[in-house]
């Protein structure tokens, strides 16, 4: 299992229950990979640096995720298929820095 950020960007006009339900719909697409979420950060409503399917402004939520390396590509190919998601980038998470010794 490695550690992965997915970061994803829905419509601004969806309403509250839209956005959980979308939430929990990417959570269950990461179970269902065979990952587990680890923290959901919820950014909220932002004006985007341009337009997106002529939106300007998007709901920003990162997800960090614990997931084997060929979950991606499913998760992936749910993400494109969603019009909900104007957009999403999944990036690895940097590994610990190692303990410093005691001299």
């Amino acid at each position: 299992m490695r550690g992965y950020e997915l970061a994803y960007i829905a419509d601004p006009e969806l309403d509250e229950a839209a956005l959980a339900a979308l939430e929990e719909r990417v959570k269950s697409w990461v179970q269902t990979a065979g990952g587990t979420t680890a923290a959901v950060d919820r950014w909220g409503r932002r004006k985007l640096a341009y337009p997106i399917r002529k939106k300007t402004e998007g709901y920003y939520v990162v997800i960090q995720t614990d997931m084997p390396p060929e979950a991606g590509s499913a998760l992936e190919r749910e993400l494109n298929i969603t019009e909900q998601v104007l957009r999403f980038l999944i990036t690895q998470r940097a590994p610990a820095p190692p303990a410093a010794s005691e001299a």
